[in-house]
Formats: structure tokens, C-alpha cells, sequence
């Protein structure tokens, strides 16, 4: 694999980072800026805001640039973003400035996809892009903790001015590393880009990963009650279960991407339903320590087994566009954040336990299964010819012929 995989990597362990930590600040930013806990829950939203708008805005606007200029200009607009959090005055202006953080997000993982697929062979496509997720969900190891440490003992304004370190860093690996001969987009422009996006199978593909990531959050966004109020841990040992979750991510990232070199559609399908599993299983497992542990592992590396067969699945569908394509499907995997969260809330709300989230994921993981096999459905047909399609040809008076 190139070393160049190494700087869409640092980029992606400085978003994983900004865009994560925040949920284990809000106490400590609510508490400066005088606002209330659910009134800061709104910066999440705003980062999240950002990246569904920016991810395929910025993909379409910068369609015919070199893409190493994309990616280094995405990254300083990262930095940018992050150093105007850490100087916000107030809660509105921090607001803007977590939107402008968000925005570049999308982008840079659609356009560093596809980077890291031209500079590898056809059969470890899946791996290189594994490896670049890999700084996301390293980040949940190590960048969150860290981070979150840091806010706590020297304020939550070090935190960001440690994230925008971490974009220079990658700023200068993107200038170093990636290859100008391997950056060049195609001429399609933006036109050629957005009539791409107009096909079925980008669509169902597209749907594939709102269902299929919305089953992870919906029970992944109240994990932390379900681990203290069914599993019976300590509010203490929260912190140390999610750094579980992001070993079980990494592991499921790097075997998806091992497995999808392989078979992309198989890895996909398999991913699903060991997500559907796991998630049944979770009001079984919730009800001891060790087990509830296991769990929060295993939906960690059952989510993310499908993330480059995701990813990879939308380029090739969009080959035209796979910048806009792979850009717009970030912006799935953030509807997916939210609308998973949504659903999972909904049945907290109904009353139906505090493990029922995890059910709500297991029936969208199957929804996201359904789509998916539509997918295969409609690509099968689109692959195979007409059957007993008649056609005539011209022959000489007198004689018939006729051609299947």
C-alpha cells in the first residue's frame, strides 16, 4: 500500500476526532457559555448540519480541480473552522463556527476515497479505502480520550487548538505524500457529475447506507444508559466500553476491507446481517458486565465491516461521478447518525425498555439488507439481456429468418 494512504489517514484521525469529541465536552462548554446542556447538544447538530450540506456542494464545485488541491484546500478549511471554535466569543458564533467545520468533512472522504483507489490496484481498492477510514476510527481509540482529557484539564478552547494541530499535520502529509500524477479529475465537470447521480443503483446504494449506519446509531446513541441502567456499570466505566467499540470498529474496518477486495457484494450482505444479530442479541447481552463489553464490541466491528463495501459500492455505481458520489455518501452516513438516533428514541419514549433501541437497529439493519438486495436485484437485470427478445432481419423474398 502507498505511504500516501498515510496522510488521508492523519486527515481522517483529525475529522474522526473534532467531529466526536464534542459529545464528551458539552458539559464543560455549557458551563462556560452559560447555556444549558441540551442548548449546546445543538453544536453536535451543527457540525452534523454542515457535513450533509458540504459534502456534496463542495465535491460538485471543485469537480474539475486537481484533487490534491481539493484535499489540502478541504483540510485548511478544517483547520479554519476548528481555530474559530477554539476563539468563539459566544454560543452563536461557535455554532457557525462547528458548521464550518462539518462542511469540509464529506468532501474530503469522497475525494480522498477515490484518490486512494487510483493509486492501487483493482483487487485492494476496498483496503486502500479501509485504510484511510482507519484515522476515523482510531480516533475513537485514541483522538476522542485524548481530546477529551485535554478539554477537561486545559479547557475546552485546547481542545480545538489540538485539532487544528492535527490539520496542519495532515496539511503538510497531503502536500508530501500524494502523488501529483495520480490527482487529476476527470473533465465531466459539474454537469457530467450531477447526471450520474441521476441512476437507481447510486440511489439504492446511497439507501443501503442510511439504513445500514442508521442501525448503528440508533442503538450506539444510547449505549451509555443502556450500559449503566441494564448492564449495571459504573457512569466511570463508560468511557473505557466506548473505546471498546472503536477497537471493534477498527478491526471490522480493516476485515471489510480485506474481505471486499474479494467480494464486495458478499462482504456487504454478510455485514448486514451480523449486524442484525448482534443487535437482537443486545437485550440478552445487556444483562451482564462481561457480555454487555462483548457487545459493544461486536456492534463496533459489525458496523464497520460494511463501510468500504459501502463506500466502494457507490463509486462504482456513480464511475462517472465518484467524487460527488463518494462525497454525497458521507453525507448518508450523517442522515444515518441522526435519523438513527431518531428512531432509537422513539422507543425510549414509547416506553419499551432501555435495550429496545437496539431492537429498532436490528429492524434497520434488515430494512438496510432489503435495499440492499434490491440493489442486486435491479444490477442482475440491468446485466442480463432480454430473453426471448424477437428480432427480424431482412433476408431475400421467399425466406424467413429469425434471430434471438
Amino acid at each position: 500500500m502507498p505511504l500516501a494512504l498515510l496522510a488521508l489517514a492523519v486527515g481522517a484521525f483529525g475529522i474522526g476526532t473534532t467531529e466526536f469529541v464534542m459529545m464528551g465536552l458539552l458539559p464543560d462548554v455549557a458551563d462556560d457559555l452559560h447555556i444549558s446542556i441540551p442548548s449546546a447538544g445543538h453544536l453536535v447538530s451543527a457540525y452534523a448540519l454542515g457535513v450533509v450540506i458540504g459534502a456534496p456542494l463542495l465535491a460538485a464545485a471543485t469537480a474539475r480541480m486537481s484533487r490534491r488541491t481539493v484535499l489540502i484546500a478541504l483540510m485548511a478549511l478544517f483547520v479554519a473552522g476548528n481555530a474559530l471554535s477554539a476563539f468563539a466569543p459566544g454560543n452563536g458564533s461557535l455554532l457557525a463556527a462547528r458548521f464550518v467545520s462539518g462542511l469540509p468533512h464529506g468532501a474530503f472522504f469522497g475525494v480522498g476515497a477515490v484518490v486512494a483507489t487510483t493509486m492501487v490496484p483493482p483487487e485492494r481498492k476496498a483496503r486502500s479505502v479501509s485504510l484511510m477510514f482507519l484515522g476515523l476510527t482510531v480516533a475513537n481509540i485514541a483522538g476522542v480520550p485524548a481530546a477529551t482529557l485535554m478539554g477537561q484539564h486545559l479547557g475546552w478552547r485546547a481542545t480545538f487548538l489540538g485539532v487544528s494541530a492535527i490539520g496542519l499535520v495532515a496539511i503538510a502529509s497531503l502536500a508530501f505524500l500524494i502523488p501529483r500524477d495520480h490527482t487529476h479529475a476527470p473533465s465531466t465537470g459539474l454537469r457530467g457529475e450531477l447526471a450520474a447521480l441521476r441512476s437507481l443503483p447510486v440511489w439504492l446504494a446511497l439507501g443501503t447506507t442510511v439504513a445500514g449506519f442508521g442501525a448503528l446509531f440508533a442503538a450506539y446513541s444510547y449505549v451509555t444508559p443502556m450500559l449503566i441502567g441494564a448492564a449495571g456499570y459504573a457512569e466511570t466505566s463508560v468511557t473505557l466500553l466506548l473505546a471498546l467499540f472503536g477497537v471493534g470498529a477498527t478491526a471490522g474496518n480493516l476485515l471489510g476491507g480485506r474481505l471486499a477486495d474479494h467480494s464486495l457484494r458478499g462482504t456487504l450482505f454478510g455485514g448486514l446481517v451480523s449486524l442484525a444479530a448482534v443487535l437482537a442479541l443486545f437485550p440478552l447481552l445487556m444483562r451482564t458486565e462481561w457480555s454487555a463489553a462483548l457487545a459493544v464490541t461486536l456492534l463496533g466491528t459489525a458496523a464497520f465491516v460494511t463501510g468500504s463495501p459501502l463506500q466502494l459500492m457507490v463509486m462504482e455505481k456513480a464511475s462517472a461521478a465518484p467524487s460527488l458520489a463518494s462525497s454525497a455518501n458521507q453525507a448518508a452516513f450523517n442522515l444515518a447518525n441522526a435519523g438513527g438516533a431518531w428512531v432509537g428514541g422513539l422507543t425510549l419514549a414509547a416506553g419499551w425498555g432501555t435495550t429496545s433501541p437496539a431492537l429498532a437497529g436490528a429492524a434497520l439493519a434488515v430494512l438496510g439488507l432489503g435495499v440492499a438486495a434490491a440493489a442486486y436485484t435491479v444490477d442482475r437485470r440491468r446485466a442480463t439481456p432480454s430473453a426471448g427478445r424477437v428480432v427480424t432481419t431482412h433476408v431475400p423474398e421467399g425466406s424467413t429468418a429469425l434471430h434471438r
